[in-house]
């Protein structure tokens, strides 16, 4: 089955762009996450993951954990949209 999605044809306004600023620090820290992740999915190729991949992965989920607990305090200055 073939999915046809529409094409946007709208910018994101600039209440958009605040909220999108505001998470960005959990967004990239998701994004280490990830990458520390295929990192070690890729370690099996060449014998295994090293205790460098794992730190790194350990930090990355703990970026995450730090981005996400501080995503309250950071959403307060942005004003909500209405639903």
């Amino acid at each position: 089955m073939r999915m046809h999605l529409a094409p946007v044809t709208t910018e994101p306004t600039a209440a958009d762009l605040a909220v999108i600023k505001v998470e960005w620090p959990l967004i990239a820290a998701e994004l280490d996450l990830l990458d520390a992740e295929i990192t070690l999915l890729y370690a099996e190729d060449r014998g295994g993951p090293t205790e460098f991949d794992w730190r790194r992965k350990r930090r990355a989920e703990a970026r995450v954990t730090r981005a996400a607990a501080d995503l309250p305090t950071r959403g307060a200055a942005v004003p909500r949209r209405a639903a």
